[in-house]
């Protein structure tokens, strides 16, 4: 791993230098996760709430507005889409029709607004899709789907598959992300497509998409007629039943399915889609400060956190109808409010640093993507961005975890920010879940700005990694984006104090320093990247 080398004066910097006080971050989190700000969903009442509590809170920290027309906040046009209740999906196999329903057996997502109605439409089993066409994968080669409803499965083919088939083992590849299969089978014509939901493979139980409440989607305003007209995941329960009526089971289409030469073929059976979806235009809102730097005020440090949670839906099965987001991603947000805190209380940074907070992230990384798009501040001299998006609220650990490692020399002034608390930098132990792929940094290193994603560690100085690993998976299986993500007093946030302090010396050196991070030799992003070499010299 290859460091940034930086000027002797900013390694000196201690971490002193910028104080972190987790009393802060718990306060912040226990007032951005109460019930008052409604589960912070976009276009919901709590929104106007989140956004003023945050401008409000980087006026005091001494920012300045980093906006549109001198404000605090970016404008970003949305349209919500709410599918109204009794959508159905059923599939006739076997001369017999099961009746898959909305929540308990999938979580059908209509496109469009209006009805949807799709009758007796040919299913087609895509396996893992198409994850990489250029490694010679590809399902719908030569196939015709056109006017079908395609069945996949989640993930790529290396998961389960004993050894690395050609997608870099446990570690997801961008090819076999949700969005990017859908996108091939509605190249490919397809009119709908439904994922398998199985728990390993997409790392969250089927309960934060299904059950018992209905979290609308969002798109971008003026939404345009989509030809792929719905997207759905069915629960693994439901599902199987329908397979074993046409003698198949899910392990032996793994088998089949795991080889480059695979192709989809069509099941002996059919899909009728009833949906209504509801369609409102939604203005949210990035809220955006900056402190200008004392030196290179045109070149920019990009820290950001996504504000949002699930917001007001419901009720679930207990009652409760708010998603409050304590840990996703009032946490996250505390920890970018102390971060700004710790910049304007210290010496002015060479660079200017900007602090956003994202709207609509759990609706597909939608303000950071929208930044990215509409950037207020040149991205080609933006020298890095650094996403705080922890997954859980945790003590004093021993060590952080590293989200997508060997991308960029970022990771090796994360190492020393590391090694400046005593802690040490392990890469993440879930890689198939593909987190790089799935928060607000990832818009940005699509476009090649070197990009940092990291969270506190799990191996806990007291209980070791046994304990840490026992509250992420508490949390992963009954809180993660359900109502029971809420404020417990007991937390120290101790852990969350450590990577935030972490997330301000890595950006603290880069503001300092007149080098520009890269990306990593062999890095998809670096290509990106070069583009834009004569603007930083």
């Amino acid at each position: 791993m290859r460091i940034l080398i930086l000027p002797l004066a900013a390694l000196a910097l201690t971490a002193a230098a910028g104080p972190i006080d987790p009393a802060r971050i718990k306060e912040d989190v226990r007032t951005l996760s109460s019930d008052a700000f409604d589960g912070r969903g976009p276009g919901e009442k709590g929104e106007a709430a989140t956004i003023a509590y945050l401008a409000k809170q980087l006026a005091a920290a001494g920012l300045q507005p980093g906006g549109e027309d001198g404000g605090w906040f970016q404008k970003v046009p949305l349209v919500r889409l709410d599918t109204q209740p009794g959508a159905t999906a059923t599939i006739r196999a076997g001369g017999q029709a099961d009746v898959l329903r909305d929540g308990p057996d999938l979580d059908i997502n209509p496109t469009n607004p209006g009805v949807t109605d799709v009758r007796d439409a040919p299913l087609v089993f895509a396996g893992w899709g198409a994850p990489d066409p250029a490694r010679g994968w590809d399902a719908f080669q030569g196939v015709d789907v056109r006017g079908k409803v395609v069945v996949m499965l989640a993930g790529d083919p290396d998961l389960e598959g004993g050894k690395d088939l050609g997608f870099g083992g446990r570690a997801l590849v961008v090819g076999g992300r949700g969005g990017t299969k859908a996108a091939a089978a509605a190249k490919a014509g397809a009119l709908g497509v439904l994922f398998i939901h199985e728990t390993a493979a997409y790392s969250w139980p089927y309960s934060q998409a299904g059950d018992s409440i209905r979290v609308p989607a969002f798109s971008y305003a003026p939404l345009k007629p989509n030809p792929l007209q719905f997207a759905g995941i069915v629960r693994g329960g439901a599902i199987l039943p329908v397979l074993a009526k046409l003698g198949l089971t899910l392990p032996a289409l793994k088998v089949r399915a795991r080889t480059p030469e695979f192709r989809a073929f069509p099941l002996q059976a059919t899909v009728s889609v009833a949906a209504t979806n509801k369609a409102s235009d939604v203005i949210s809102h990035n809220v955006v400060g900056v402190l200008r730097g004392s030196a290179r005020p045109d070149q920019f440090v990009l820290y950001g956190a996504h504000w949002d949670a699930n917001g007001h839906n419901g009720p679930d099965r207990t009652g409760d109808t708010i998603r409050n987001g304590a840990i996703d991603n009032a946490t996250g947000t505390a920890e970018l409010l102390e971060v700004a805190r710790a910049f304007a209380a210290g010496n002015r940074p060479e660079r200017s640093v900007v602090f956003a907070a994202w709207t609509s992230e759990e609706k597909g990384l939608l303000g950071a993507e929208y930044y990215a798009q509409h950037p207020l501040y040149s991205l080609a001299k933006t020298a890095a961005v650094i996403n705080l998006d922890p997954h859980v609220v945790l003590p004093a650990a021993r060590n952080l975890e590293l989200i997508g490692p060997g991308q960029t020399d970022l990771e090796g002034l994360l190492a020393v920010a590391a090694r400046e608390q005593g802690l040490r930098v392990d890469a993440e132990p879930s890689p198939e879940a593909g987190w790089y792929f799935r928060s607000d940094h990832y818009p940005f290193a699509q476009r090649g700005v070197p990009a940092l994603a990291f969270r506190a560690g799990r191996d806990l100085k007291s209980g070791g990694a046994a304990a840490g690993q026992r509250i992420v998976g508490e949390y992963n299986v009954r809180c993660y984006h359900q109502p029971c993500d809420e404020f417990r007093p007991g937390w120290t946030f101790a852990g969350t104090a450590q990577e935030a302090l972490a997330a301000f010396r890595v950006g603290q050196m880069v503001a300092n320093s007149g080098a520009w991070p890269t990306w990593n030799a062999g890095s998809g992003y670096a290509a990106a990247r070069s583009q834009s070499a004569s603007e930083r010299r």
